[in-house]
């Protein structure tokens, strides 16, 4: 089983990260740093509740994952990240262990962490990612 250390963020998928952001200010929010991950095709704007990392998400070109979303199901929960003492290790025991996987083997995300995402279809319609380094919990 892989090593989960506990939930580093949930990610929520924007139509206007300006005015989410503002949004989730207004409800309490902390805001935390912004980024741009090219290769994601995504900005992303941390949020804190507390110790609670929400990370809105933005797609910033149409082939994003991010832009798919919005056009199927709007606004709304996108995916649920855990942290992992090792990405790598965690997506080949899963890959072995033939749970569906979107990434084989973990790719860059933003904040300078290693990532990939388990299938929802494997993990009852829930998108996951796990998450290696970084800000967040998995540090």
């Amino acid at each position: 089983m892989p090593n989960v250390l506990g939930v580093d963020h949930i990610a929520i998928a924007v139509k206007d990260l300006d005015a989410a952001t503002q949004l989730w200010k207004e409800m309490g929010l902390r805001v935390g740093s912004r980024e741009v991950v090219e290769d994601q095709g995504v900005e992303v704007q941390m949020m804190y509740a507390g110790a609670t990392r929400i990370e809105l998400v933005f797609p910033i070109r149409e082939d994003s994952p991010i832009q798919v979303f919005l056009d199927k199901r709007g606004a709304g929960l996108h995916h649920l990240a855990l942290a992992v003492d090792d990405c790598a290790a965690a997506t080949k025991e899963l890959v072995d262990r033939e749970v569906r996987m979107i990434n084989t083997e973990p790719k860059t995300g933003a904040h300078r962490t290693r990532i990939a995402f388990v299938h929802p279809k494997a993990t009852s319609g829930v998108l996951t990612e796990l998450v290696e380094g970084g800000e967040g919990f998995g540090s």
